[in-house]
């Protein structure tokens, strides 16, 4: 699947992030970055179906798991046409528009990890997720210190610097409830990321992450 090779053109891509670049060097794109990512995600179906069946796996080169490659530069002050990453996604059957937390994985020339969770929710989404944090903190403190998530799994994203609007400052739970993400990652060194058993890591290393993955499930209303 992925290999040494794959992270040497995402160097050379942000070397050369132009598109007269990328337009010579689209074969090596679709061979080095396109169809391992695709072989990736075909093989997670049936690791996702393990401990996630409410999840997708879609090996479709535009609007399945694979993310874009094409930035989208309208409203930033970098023009650069391309991301330097790969970023695959497995969203859940009800669809993008749903809310409902992910599975992610992230390659890139910086580091690569897996993430789980929901990252910059809307603010009805953000909203039932602190709703269901205040509501069941004693629920809320075993998902987050349950022992297999807390030893391959990191608490992550934005926060408030006071509690949020609407919620007591003397809450048991208050910093949590700060945040502004409820992800969580875990790290890939580059020998994980481009060794042949990364199918069954990400699985196994993702089972692991039921924990929060239901319980924001839960806070949406949805199957996990």
């Amino acid at each position: 699947m992925f290999s040494k090779a794959t992270l040497d053109f995402l160097g050379e891509l942000a070397a050369n992030n132009e598109r007269a670049w990328f337009d010579a060097n689209k074969p090596r794109y679709e061979a080095l970055v396109r169809e391992p990512a695709l072989a990736f995600i075909e093989a997670m179906a049936p690791e996702l179906a393990k401990f996630a069946p409410h999840f997708r796996a879609e090996p479709r080169k535009m609007g399945g798991s694979l993310m874009r490659v094409f930035r989208d530069t309208r409203f930033s002050r970098d023009k650069t046409p391309y991301k330097t990453n790969i970023g695959i996604q497995f969203r859940h059957e009800l669809g993008k528009d749903v809310h409902a937390p992910g599975f992610y994985l992230h390659i890139a020339t910086e580091g690569c990890f897996l993430g789980v969770g929901c990252w910059h929710p809307e603010p009805d989404a953000l909203g039932r997720i602190r709703d269901l944090v205040a509501a069941q903190p004693e629920r809320w403190f075993k998902v987050r210190d349950d022992r297999k998530f807390a030893a391959q799994w990191q608490l992550s994203g934005e926060r408030l610097r006071r509690p949020p609007r609407g919620y007591a400052a003397d809450h048991p739970a208050v910093e949590d409830l700060k945040y502004k993400d409820f992800v969580a990652m875990a790290p890939l060194s580059f020998a994980e990321a481009t060794r042949p058993g990364l199918v069954k890591l990400a699985g196994a290393r993702f089972a692991t992450s039921a924990p929060l993955m239901k319980f924001l499930c839960d806070a949406f209303g949805v199957a996990y």
